[in-house]
């Protein structure tokens, strides 16, 4: 197998994020590392991008165009992400046949579990395993089912920057390839990836998705919380989120900053936190062992302690660069402080090469 090239391109709330990836012989599992040869970011305006699906497909152009001309990316192929709550993701047991055959047979297999139409739904598989049932040789998987008006929402404004989509996949599934390596595949984890408005919840198994839920809830509205209690713009507001932190009595800005901070974090992490007792109920014996931290939204101080402390579950921050070698023009040094916001982009990279 030749060398390979793949760009992953995130598209968030707060910004688009896109990453350069050299797969050798092997793939993402190959002996050789994949080498990180550019990367980038741009910001968007807020409400551009509303609950992971693009509403303003123009200002989103425009920032890809931005994104491509200041990272110098040689190709215009990507692969793109999807995820949030109209994205369903589910455990299915399916009766086994070649995968080509079985995702062709996803509409009328599962058309009565969707809440719609199978109509305005793109349909997946993701076969984990299989086994002898009691109706014979079945497989069990990951089955997804995605609006296809949100998708195509997303697809169109990348489209219109110039932009080739070649692959649209979970975001859930990009976390784990980007992350769940070495002792990560071996244990029971949870990835959490704290966006701007939306996390993404990914318990695994060894390596192996089982669960994955999306929570309206991010970083963002933490800010707004603090904006709207201290009367103050959006700007002023995330510096004075990021001063206070999480479990402050009141910190430089006062009381009010930290309870604004601490009433929606403790929204995000109680739910967290039932995904964990939910997993752990249909699934006796298992439990989450570790939580894995990634996303803009998680670098507010003290969330991961408050997180650990809740759960009854050590937590860490995850660093999908460490895996990587860097390319000549993009030195290690520069890539400080970026790891968490690009793990969704490494993770996409890394689906179309595996």
């Amino acid at each position: 197998m030749a060398s390979t090239r793949v760009i992953g391109l995130d598209i968030g709330a707060s910004g688009v994020r896109a990453v350069e990836l050299e797969f050798g012989s092997g793939g993402p599992t190959g002996r050789t590392p994949p080498v990180l040869h550019r990367f980038g970011q741009v910001p968007l305006p807020p409400g551009v991008v509303r609950d992971g699906e693009v509403v303003q497909p123009e200002t989103v152009a425009t920032a890809l165009r931005q994104l491509w001309s200041h990272a110098k990316f040689e190709s215009k192929d990507v692969v793109i992400g999807v995820g949030n709550q109209r994205v369903l993701v589910r455990e299915l047991d399916l009766p086994w046949m070649p995968l080509p055959q079985l995702k062709q047979s996803l509409p009328f297999q599962v058309a009565e579990m969707l809440p719609m139409s199978a109509d305005e739904a793109l349909l997946d598989y993701f076969p984990t395993a299989e086994f002898d049932g009691p109706q014979g040789r079945t497989a069990r998987g990951m089955l997804v089912a995605a609006q296809r008006t949100t998708v195509n929402a997303n697809v169109l404004a990348v489209e219109a920057a110039g932009l080739r989509p070649v692959m649209v996949d979970l975001n859930a599934f990009a976390l784990l390839r980007a992350l769940a390596r070495g002792e990560l595949s071996t244990v029971n984890a949870a990835f959490v990836d704290i966006g701007a408005t939306i996390t993404n919840v990914t318990i695994s198994e060894q390596g192996v998705p089982r669960l994955v839920r999306s929570l309206p809830s991010g970083g963002q509205n933490v800010t707004n919380a603090v904006a709207s209690a201290l009367g103050v713009p959006a700007g002023d507001a995330e510096r004075i989120k990021r001063e206070t932190g999480v479990g402050t009595t009141g910190g430089p800005q006062g009381a009010e900053a930290a309870e604004a901070v601490a009433s929606v974090v403790r929204t995000l992490v109680e739910s967290i936190r039932n995904t964990f007792v939910y997993y752990a109920s249909n699934n006796p014996g298992s439990s989450v062992a570790l939580v894995v931290l990634t996303g803009g939204g998680a670098d507010l101080p003290g969330l991961g302690q408050y997180l650990s402390s809740a759960s009854r579950v050590p937590v860490t921050m995850g660093d999908p660069i460490a895996a990587l070698r860097p390319g000549k023009s993009t030195p290690r040094d520069a890539l400080h402080g970026q790891q968490s916001a690009l793990a969704l982009a490494v993770g996409l990279a890394s689906g179309v090469a595996a």
